[in-house]
């Protein structure tokens, strides 16, 4: 056991958002792991990104983008920091993040805390090398959710790699609402304009990520809408509102669920929107992934990158090492020779 697990181990004894806290103060210090070179199998693209692996980390853990550098030292081939709202705001009260440790889960009802798009931007601008996305939102009182996003485009321009638009965290009243057909283009729409106005407004990648409790017949009508006014990709998937089976006496919290249980459903999501799209956007699969093995099968659902966070709670950063071990000697036990050649591959 390394001196991270141990650290790891010592903080699931604190609540939940305190642990965190500490964890990203003592990144910060510089007392992350440092992660050896990428097996050269890992290397891919990601809608013109290079990356040294595809296994990157989820939005939510580096909300105010604090931490990136230390995470992609830790062993990650790409990171994305927020959500991010225009204004500060404090968020939903506490307690809002639980440990569902029996199911190997988090539900969390944060409500988009962050430090705004001020102190976001400025530690963006002093950044180094490493592919980093920043996740944009809309802040709760705010009387145009689309022009929110506007603003988090626009400030944010040439300080990231990539922008996502997170329109599927259920913790702000009305922004899965942004899903549906007439608001999603309304937004992409709003977004698109601002866009094409930037510098260099074709190369800066533009992700969408939904939720996985989708209706029949939604991930059709979103691929169309966001090939209809050039967004990149696809994050399938956020947190889910939905409740398995679970043995937490945490399982009844309200918010959104993430870590192991949402492994099945949001890799099925993410192969209808991969039937979907049929290569006509890139995909990255987020959902329970904690091993090799659950990054494989995103892998082969469509994905062609996935990021994790959850798993984190319980395996502490040195988790990332352990992952892309296990996914290399499995691309190489299947005869894949990339990581792009095992895209879709189920």
């Amino acid at each position: 056991m390394t001196l991270h697990d141990l650290a790891t181990a010592a903080l699931r004894k604190l609540d939940a958002e305190t642990a965190h806290g500490l964890a990203i103060k003592g990144l910060m210090a510089g007392l992350g792991p440092v992660g050896a070179a990428d097996d050269a199998i890992l290397a891919t693209s990601l809608v013109g990104l290079a990356l040294p692996n595809p296994v990157g980390l989820a939005a939510g853990f580096d909300k105010n983008a604090e931490a990136f550098a230390p995470m992609l030292r830790a062993g990650f081939g790409f990171a994305e920091c927020g959500s991010v709202t225009p204004e500060p705001q404090v968020g939903n009260p506490r307690p809002r993040l639980f440990r569902l440790s029996e199911d190997r889960a988090v539900i969390n009802r944060m409500g988009f805390n962050n430090e705004g798009l001020e102190i976001f931007a400025a530690r963006l601008s002093r950044r180094g090398t490493g592919v980093v996305g920043a996740n944009i939102g809309a802040n709760k009182t705010t009387t145009d959710q689309a022009l929110d996003y506007v603003k988090g485009l626009q400030r944010l321009w040439g300080l990231c790699d990539y922008f996502t638009i997170n329109v599927s965290s259920p913790n702000t009243p009305g922004l899965r609402a942004l899903q549906t057909k007439a608001a999603l283009e309304d937004l992409l729409g709003r977004l698109a304009e601002a866009r094409d106005a930037l510098p260099m407004s074709g190369r800066v990648p533009i992700f969408l990520k939904v939720a996985p409790d989708l209706e029949a017949g939604e991930p059709e009508a979103i691929v169309e809408t966001c090939l209809t006014f050039g967004v990149s990709g696809i994050i399938v998937s956020n947190t889910t509102v939905a409740r398995p089976a679970l043995a937490s006496p945490h399982a009844t919290q309200m918010g959104g669920l993430s870590g192991a249980p949402l492994l099945a459903p949001s890799t099925e999501m993410l192969r209808q929107f991969a039937q979907a799209a049929a290569g006509r956007l890139a995909l990255v699969g987020v959902g329970g992934v904690a091993s090799g093995a659950d990054a494989y099968a995103k892998i082969r659902a469509g994905a062609s990158a996935v990021q994790l966070y959850s798993a984190l709670v319980f395996e502490g950063p040195g988790l990332v090492t352990r992952i892309k071990r296990d996914l290399a000697q499995r691309l190489r036990a299947d005869g894949f020779r990339s990581v792009s050649e095992a895209v879709g591959a189920s």
